[in-house]
């Protein structure tokens, strides 16, 4: 990703309020509010114009973080009749500065940017795949230059939903990740940004610690929503990660491979025995 120059506006001097966005020799331009001030929002000249947006907050049932990837000719108008969906707290706009953004552009980065969020798999999705446009060979090059200013904006803004819990750099040298071991199961992993990140083919012991639901309930409500979402599966007598998973800290993730409380510190491990304990006091 090259490197960028971000001007952040806070109209009220509130990083939690309404915001604006722009990188410098950029035509695009960002806006972000809680819900609570949609109507200040879209009252503002940027609204009337033809855009992307993301609606992002929990799934009510799950409590899982969830989207909604939407595009309009006025964004004004299709923000305004989301007010009766729910789940979502916060909302960012995408917009041009320059009014060259169409009907068939914006169609365009909605399915790209669907298509990402999918992949990425940070966050359930409200709807259904973009029909998306067919697009001249120029005018998707700059909606390509469009979406990567997009990627680089979301986590500037508070969203994560194009961000993928395991950079491509960190993919390259899995074969250095740390290592879980318990009971003839195995789990790979690093530290990221945000936690720690347990690799995709990893396993888990299939069984809970008996003493789980007693002293670690957490560990326990965590393994099960994994289960159940698919994220964690049964196989050859472990619990097999069927993707990336990242953890708010390493003991979060050594508990769920252990199926009780551990110590991620000491349970993560180089292959020549160096515990991340060991690693982050040399550091």
């Amino acid at each position: 990703m090259t490197s960028a120059t971000i001007k952040l506006f806070l109209p009220d001097g509130d990083a939690k309020g309404l915001r604006t966005a722009e990188i410098s020799n950029w035509t695009g331009k960002a806006l972000a509010a809680p819900r609570t001030e949609l109507d200040r929002l879209v009252i503002r000249d940027e609204c009337e114009k033809a855009g992307v947006y993301v609606l992002t907050g929990s799934d009510p049932v799950t409590n899982a973080p969830h989207a909604y990837v939407g595009e309009s000719e006025v964004i004004r108008d299709r923000l305004k009749q989301h007010k009766g969906r729910e789940f979502w707290v916060s909302v960012i706009v995408f917009v041009s500065k320059d009014e060259n953004l169409t009907k068939a552009h914006v169609r365009y980065l909605e399915s790209q940017l669907l298509m990402e969020a999918r992949r990425v798999g940070r966050f359930t999705l409200e709807q259904n795949q973009a029909t998306g446009s067919r697009l001249p060979e120029s005018d998707r090059e700059d909606m390509e230059v469009f979406l990567s200013k997009i990627r680089q904006l979301l986590p500037v803004l508070g969203s994560d939903l194009l961000t993928p819990v395991v950079q491509v750099s960190a993919k390259g040298k899995q074969a250095d990740a740390l290592a879980c071991r318990i009971k003839g199961a195995e789990a790979r992993g690093q530290r990221t940004a945000d936690g720690f990140v347990v690799f995709q083919g990893s396993t888990a012991v299939l069984a809970d610690r008996p003493s789980a639901q007693q002293r670690h309930p957490f560990v326990v409500t965590i393994r099960r929503q994994l289960q159940e979402d698919g994220t964690l599966l049964s196989k050859s007598g472990f619990l097999l990660f069927t993707k990336d998973v990242e953890f708010s800290s390493p003991s979060a993730a050594a508990s769920v491979v252990h199926g009780g409380g551990a110590n991620g510190l000491l349970e993560w491990k180089k292959a020549d025995g160096t515990t991340l304990k060991d690693l982050d006091e040399k550091a």
